[in-house]
């Protein structure tokens, strides 16, 4: 009955799904093709989000103009109410009660130092403040370059104070005036404290960490929310913006601040040339686009390309890769010889991975069927090789006992011999062939059982004819084929027909029959313990014969005298190539 494949044992890389040679597979390769199809779409939210950042970017700047420009807008109002307060001050400032007016006005109204009068010669002749004194720079001011600006014929100056311990920065808003005849008649001045015209920087319009400051004409801080965000890189500082506000009447920059963070600057001119309102601002990062819009700049996009890679993930997996893993694993139980597993599962699968199942049930049916018939061929040749074997052996056999018949008819002597020595030679044949179809493979034969046999044999064939003859035989296990094994066994048949005529002819004694396996080389060898080696002038057949046996295998034969007296019929020849080596036990 078809059985149905189960794994087990399975490693933890295989048993969740994921192996390294995943990444050749098709469910890789689908996953990528569907990735690199979405890729274009998702470029191109990425090209119009950061188109839109760009937008944003250039709009932000706009907006930190337009505050700038603001702030410009209501530090210059409030220059301007002061402009307008001295130009009303200034015929009244010459009277008697001008330091009292001059006083009450300072306390009465807010962000004012001090009100001064200055005379043509630049003498303070009348003055709100202090008792002690006056502030540095507004008086005497002969020497003051706002006043020497008016003097040349400027209407108004604004510009920083000198600093002076005992007041805070403040800036000097100074007015020119005239006689009748448009001849100087000194100035009106007001001193302002720089805080009170410090931008706002909570402006609802301004970005996230904004700074905001006061320069001079110069482009020299006079006051900053924080200094040293209009610090630049480098120990540099911001001068080199204000010609182009003095220009354009605004200006917008990027530079790096003292501590490296990349910012946007915008600034505007507040009185002519000589104030200017700048702000600062942390310029977008190279992923902030992402952080102004997280949702539908980068998560949507990136979530609905991560969300198709899965879904062609999960899909190829549902519908291919676990169809594929199950006829890989009925494939290598095939591979392993087990043709009764069919692939049932695979009949769920879709139309595909069904016929590719009916491909491997017809292929598993077809070389089942070829297995039977190749296995009853070959019992059938096992068995026509067996009968065969019997058969010649049998004729040997008969030949044997013709001979024998023969022998026992014959009157010589030595014709006697020759007959018995060639029978014994053919019975040594047939004991070949009897081996080999007794054994359980009839191409080839264990030396070791053969030689055993064979040494039995031949001791038995003359035990009844004189006295007793002791044979002992040690072998090594080597499988080898026939046409090695003749050569092997005529060869010990010669030996011990030698040994039976010249070493136990009326005597008995032991004979030792010794084959050894060395790797390349194999000895095999014939001891008796008879009168000891003949001599070169008893040499007949059974020697020559020995000698043409031993170069059939590759080897040469020797007549040695053995250690305690006797005979050693030694052959060593090339190890004949062994089908199933194995150690003798």
């Amino acid at each position: 009955m078809p059985a149905e494949t189960r794994t087990t044992g399975r490693s933890p890389a295989r048993r969740f799904g994921w192996r390294p040679d995943r990444l050749q597979g098709i469910r890789f390769r689908l996953g990528l093709a569907m990735a690199a199809a979405l890729l274009p779409i998702f470029i191109l939210s990425l090209i119009q989000t950061q188109a839109d950042f760009r937008q944003q970017a250039e709009a932000r700047r706009v907006n930190l103009q337009l505050a700038a420009e603001r702030s410009s807008a209501s530090t210059k109002a409030r220059l301007d109410s002061t402009q307008v307060l001295l130009r009303a001050l200034s015929p009244a400032a010459l009277g008697p009660y001008c330091t009292p007016r001059l006083s009450a006005l300072v306390d009465d109204l807010e962000g004012y130092e001090g009100l001064y009068r200055v005379s043509p010669t630049g003498q303070a002749v009348c003055a709100s403040g202090r008792d002690e004194g006056f502030r540095s720079g507004v008086a005497p001011a002969g020497q003051s370059g706002w006043f020497e600006r008016l003097r040349a014929g400027e209407d108004m100056v604004v510009m920083r104070a000198p600093v002076d311990s005992d007041y805070p920065p403040a800036l000097i808003v100074a007015i020119r005036a005239e006689r009748p005849m448009g001849r100087f008649d000194g100035a009106m001045a007001a001193v302002i404290p720089l805080t009170t015209l410090q931008p706002d920087t909570r402006d609802p319009a301004l970005p996230q960490g904004s700074e905001t400051a006061l320069t001079d004409g110069a482009g020299r801080l006079l006051t900053a929310s924080d200094a040293s965000a209009f610090q630049l890189s480098g120990g540099g500082d911001v001068a080199g913006w204000v010609e182009r506000a003095r220009n354009d009447g605004a200006a917008v920059f990027e530079a790096r601040d003292s501590r490296g963070q990349r910012r946007d600057y915008a600034g505007a001119a507040l009185a002519g040339g000589d104030l200017y309102v700048l702000i600062s601002a942390p310029s977008p990062g190279l992923l902030s686009w992402a952080r102004l819009n997280p949702i539908g700049a980068l998560l949507l996009p990136l979530g609905a390309w991560l969300t198709a890679f899965a879904a062609v993930m999960l899909l190829s997996e549902r519908l291919f890769i676990r169809w594929l893993d199950y006829l890989e694993r009925v494939a290598a139980i095939y591979a392993k010889g087990r043709f009764s597993v069919r692939p049932i599962q695979a009949m769920n699968a879709p139309s595909e991975i069904r016929v590719m199942a009916r491909t491997l049930d017809e292929m598993a049916e077809a070389i089942t069927v070829r297995d039977r018939s190749l296995t009853d061929s070959l019992a059938e040749k096992d068995a026509l090789m067996r009968e065969i074997h019997h058969r010649v052996k049998n004729n040997l056999q008969i030949i044997s006992s013709l001979l024998s018949m023969q022998q026992r008819a014959v009157a010589d002597a030595s014709a006697k011999a020759a007959l018995g020595d060639t029978r014994q030679r053919i019975s040594a044949l047939a004991l070949i062939y009897r081996t080999l179809y007794q054994s359980d493979d009839v191409r080839h034969a264990d030396a070791r059982v053969f030689l055993t046999e064979l040494v039995g044999q031949l001791i038995a064939s003359e035990a009844g004819r004189g006295p007793m003859v002791v044979s002992s035989v040690e072998a090594d296990t080597l499988y080898v084929d026939p046409d090695k094994l003749a050569p092997l066994a005529l060869w010990l048949v010669e030996a011990v027909s030698n040994a039976q005529k010249h070493a136990f002819a009326g005597r008995g004694g032991h004979l030792k029959v010794r084959f050894r396996v060395d790797g390349a080389t194999s000895v095999l060898e014939v001891e008796d313990d008879g009168p000891g080696v003949p001599s070169d002038d008893d040499v007949g057949v059974g020697r020559t014969l020995m000698g043409a046996f031993a170069k059939q295998l590759r080897g040469e034969a020797q007549m040695l005298p053995a250690p305690g007296g006797g005979t050693i019929a030694r052959m060593t020849f090339a190890t004949p190539e062994a089908v199933h080596p194995e150690e003798a036990p």
